[in-house]
């Protein structure tokens, strides 16, 4: 997939999508359900019901685009939220993509010079 830019923030709708919508549609649910500016170059991304079908919203300073994936076997796998937005990293994004879910993650101590004086 390529990404608009590299700090480009992620935001999965994590209510299920109606995958018939396309441009006009999707960005009317960035505004009204996630509260967000669908001209913002950010990635808005949309799952269906089933976990199958997934499309990626973003507008690139001449117009919309739309990334789109349908699954012949498997389900996309991710984390419903309550308030209908989390916010993804890139790395998230892949692992979604993928179909790689991530039950439980550590994060191991790592030596920083920012916290030696």
């Amino acid at each position: 997939m390529l990404f608009p830019q590299c700090q480009v923030r992620i935001w999965l709708y994590t209510l299920p999508a109606d995958m018939r919508k396309s441009y006009d549609g999707l960005s009317v649910l960035v505004k009204e359900k996630l509260q967000d500016d669908p001209l913002s170059g950010q990635l808005f991304v949309f799952i269906n019901r089933k976990r199958t079908q997934m499309k990626v919203l973003y507008f690139d300073q001449t117009g919309y685009c739309i990334w789109s994936k349908r699954l012949e076997a498997g389900q996309f796998h991710f984390k419903r939220g309550d308030d209908g937005k989390r916010l993804l990293s890139r790395t998230d994004l892949q692992l979604i993509i993928d179909g790689i879910e991530v039950r439980k993650t550590r994060q191991f101590k790592r030596y920083s010079r920012a916290g030696r004086d």
